[in-house]
């Protein structure tokens, strides 16, 4: 691919850690935080959806799972971890297009999504490109399209903060409070940014996030 040259953080933060990252994310218990996300997107089937930073295809394959009858791709930078999201896939035969690609470069048509969904990935980003993802996905979405965002709020304290450092930098557990994500959204033209829940988790606090494509 033409932008495998570009840096990027690995999907378990370090590619010695990838084969560690699904074992230690369900101990941290991240499917009922991924159940959750997914119950507020409302999908329905024939919807087109983008999972956007899938990793290893956690939430992909649980969207899928939930409504069978959409069509799903997920995209990440990271060929290793599309790799087992793949074989993860093929084994449990779920019809899952997996795309290597990034945010601010959306290799999709304008309208092309009903649903934008990301799950821990925007704390990534550094706070310089969260405004041209965002305004990417604002691009790919239908107009009445809605983004459906979760990320950490919060390192908290013990053992599942220890764990979640280890995955992702430290500096990032807060980065999508402190820029400020939701005036962010509404700087790239959503409508209807807010963050819809607060939850505590066994690693620190988590927030979703809501916003819509304008209909005109």
């Amino acid at each position: 691919m033409a932008h495998t040259h570009r840096h990027f953080v690995p999907a378990a933060g370090s590619d010695w850690l990838l084969p560690f990252y699904d074992p230690l994310t369900r101990l941290l218990g991240t499917g009922a935080a991924l159940a959750r996300l997914i119950e507020q997107a409302e999908l329905e089937a024939g919807q087109r959806v983008l999972d956007l930073g899938c990793g290893t295809g956690a939430l992909t394959l649980t969207a899928k799972r939930a409504q069978p009858g959409i069509e799903i791709v997920g995209l990440d930078p990271d060929d290793k971890a599309l790799a087992r999201a793949r074989s993860k896939a093929e084994r449990e035969r779920l019809a899952i297009r997996f795309e290597q690609g990034f945010g601010d470069a959306l290799p999709f048509g304008e309208g092309s999504f009903d649903r934008v969904l990301s799950s821990f990935m925007f704390h990534h980003l550094e706070s310089e490109q969260k405004p041209g993802v965002l305004r990417e996905v604002r691009r790919v979405l239908r107009p009445g399209g809605r983004l459906h965002l979760l990320d950490f709020g919060g390192a908290g304290h013990g053992l599942g903060a220890f764990l979640a450092r280890l995955v992702h930098r430290e500096e990032s557990l807060n980065a999508n409070t402190e820029d400020g994500l939701t005036a962010l959204m509404s700087e790239a033209g959503f409508h209807q940014a807010e963050e819809v829940e607060q939850r505590s988790s066994f690693f620190g606090g988590l927030i979703y996030y809501r916003a819509r494509r304008p209909t005109e």
